[in-house]
């Protein structure tokens, strides 16, 4: 799949649900309205979706939610796309999770081929992450990243860099990260959704957040990807931080993903309304005739970029929230 600016895609988050067990600020309001489970597309059917992207050329598949470990029946969607890897098909089958019931299912998820994932830990401070997650436990995230990492999973923590909650203890984040072999990425507040805060106040560029780390280690710039937007340093102690920059370093000329909901909508940039619905032309026909159709014409429409922007006063780029599009 190639889009009108000669971008491959090879990259597909599917999301499995829009719920969430958290509330974090960042990323929703306080009382979150959820689609009803009627709405959601069938297991059977997300897996036919990942099976038609990945035969159009995604070599990657992130699972994602809202939080995919509460979707009932995720690990036999899992086992399912698992034999994309086990043919080769897929280099990569991989979710991100906000770790709170990661413990459970670690060891599954190791048995059937997830090597990598990431985890979604703002805070080492208990207070400070019951109060970004409105009541989540540190110490359930925690037990869930030392399950994954004891199973033999990487582990890749994600934290959004929030001025008045947790820029403060981010290097010692990095370094609690790398003490158990686990890497950390930071990333940059999103206007995506409306939320009770001002995004403008919660907003730290990254270049201030690199600054942090640099009074700590000295940095050095990798050439590394893998295949999403963090650029990675190393620092000299031996950790690898990836820094995640939408606004203040815009990284869209290298997109190489797209995202579909758990209601079969196919969102071709987080950043931008354009999209196109999935879920009729796959219930449509037995055969896949129509929604191949129909991944082909949205692609055929995938914008340049994003156009994220946080300014006082200023309105979401898009009014859905990160839960709904796909993480």
């Amino acid at each position: 799949m190639i889009d009108p600016f000669g971008r491959r895609i090879s990259y597909l988050r599917l999301s499995v649900t829009d719920r969430c067990d958290l509330r974090c600020t960042y990323c929703m309001p306080k009382r979150a309205a959820f689609l009803p489970r009627s709405e959601l597309l069938g297991l059977d059917e997300l897996d036919r979706l990942a099976a038609a992207f990945i035969r159009k050329g995604v070599r990657k598949l992130r699972l994602t939610g809202g939080e995919p470990l509460v979707r009932k029946g995720v690990i036999g969607l899992v086992e399912r796309l698992s034999r994309f890897l086990a043919n080769g098909a897929l280099d990569e089958l991989t979710l991100t999770t906000n770790g709170t019931r990661l413990a459970h299912h670690a060891a599954d998820l190791a048995r059937l081929g997830i090597r990598r994932i990431n985890v979604s830990l703002d805070s080492l401070d208990p207070a400070t992450f019951a109060r970004i997650t409105r009541g989540g436990r540190l110490d359930e995230v925690i037990a869930g990243i030392d399950a994954a990492l004891a199973a033999g999973i990487a582990v890749k923590i994600n934290a959004v860099a929030l001025r008045d909650d947790n820029l403060g203890g981010l290097v010692d984040l990095a370094q609690w990260a790398h003490r158990r072999g686990a890497e950390l990425t930071v990333i940059e507040v999103m206007p995506v959704g409306s939320v009770e805060a001002e995004r403008i106040d919660q907003h730290v560029p990254m270049t201030e957040v690199r600054r942090r780390f640099e009074h700590r280690w000295t940095l050095t710039d990798l050439a590394r990807r893998t295949g999403g937007p963090a650029r990675y340093v190393r620092t000299d102690a031996g950790g690898t931080i990836g820094f995640i920059t939408p606004l203040s370093r815009n990284f869209c000329d290298g997109c190489n993903r797209v995202r579909v909901t758990c209601t079969g909508r196919m969102y071709m940039c987080l950043g931008q309304e354009a999209r196109a619905d999935l879920a009729a032309p796959l219930r449509a026909s037995a055969d896949d005739c129509l929604l191949d159709s129909a991944i082909d014409e949205a692609i055929g429409r995938k914008p340049r970029g994003h156009d994220f922007a946080i300014r006082a006063g200023s309105s979401p780029a898009v009014e859905r929230h990160m839960s709904a599009t796909g993480g």
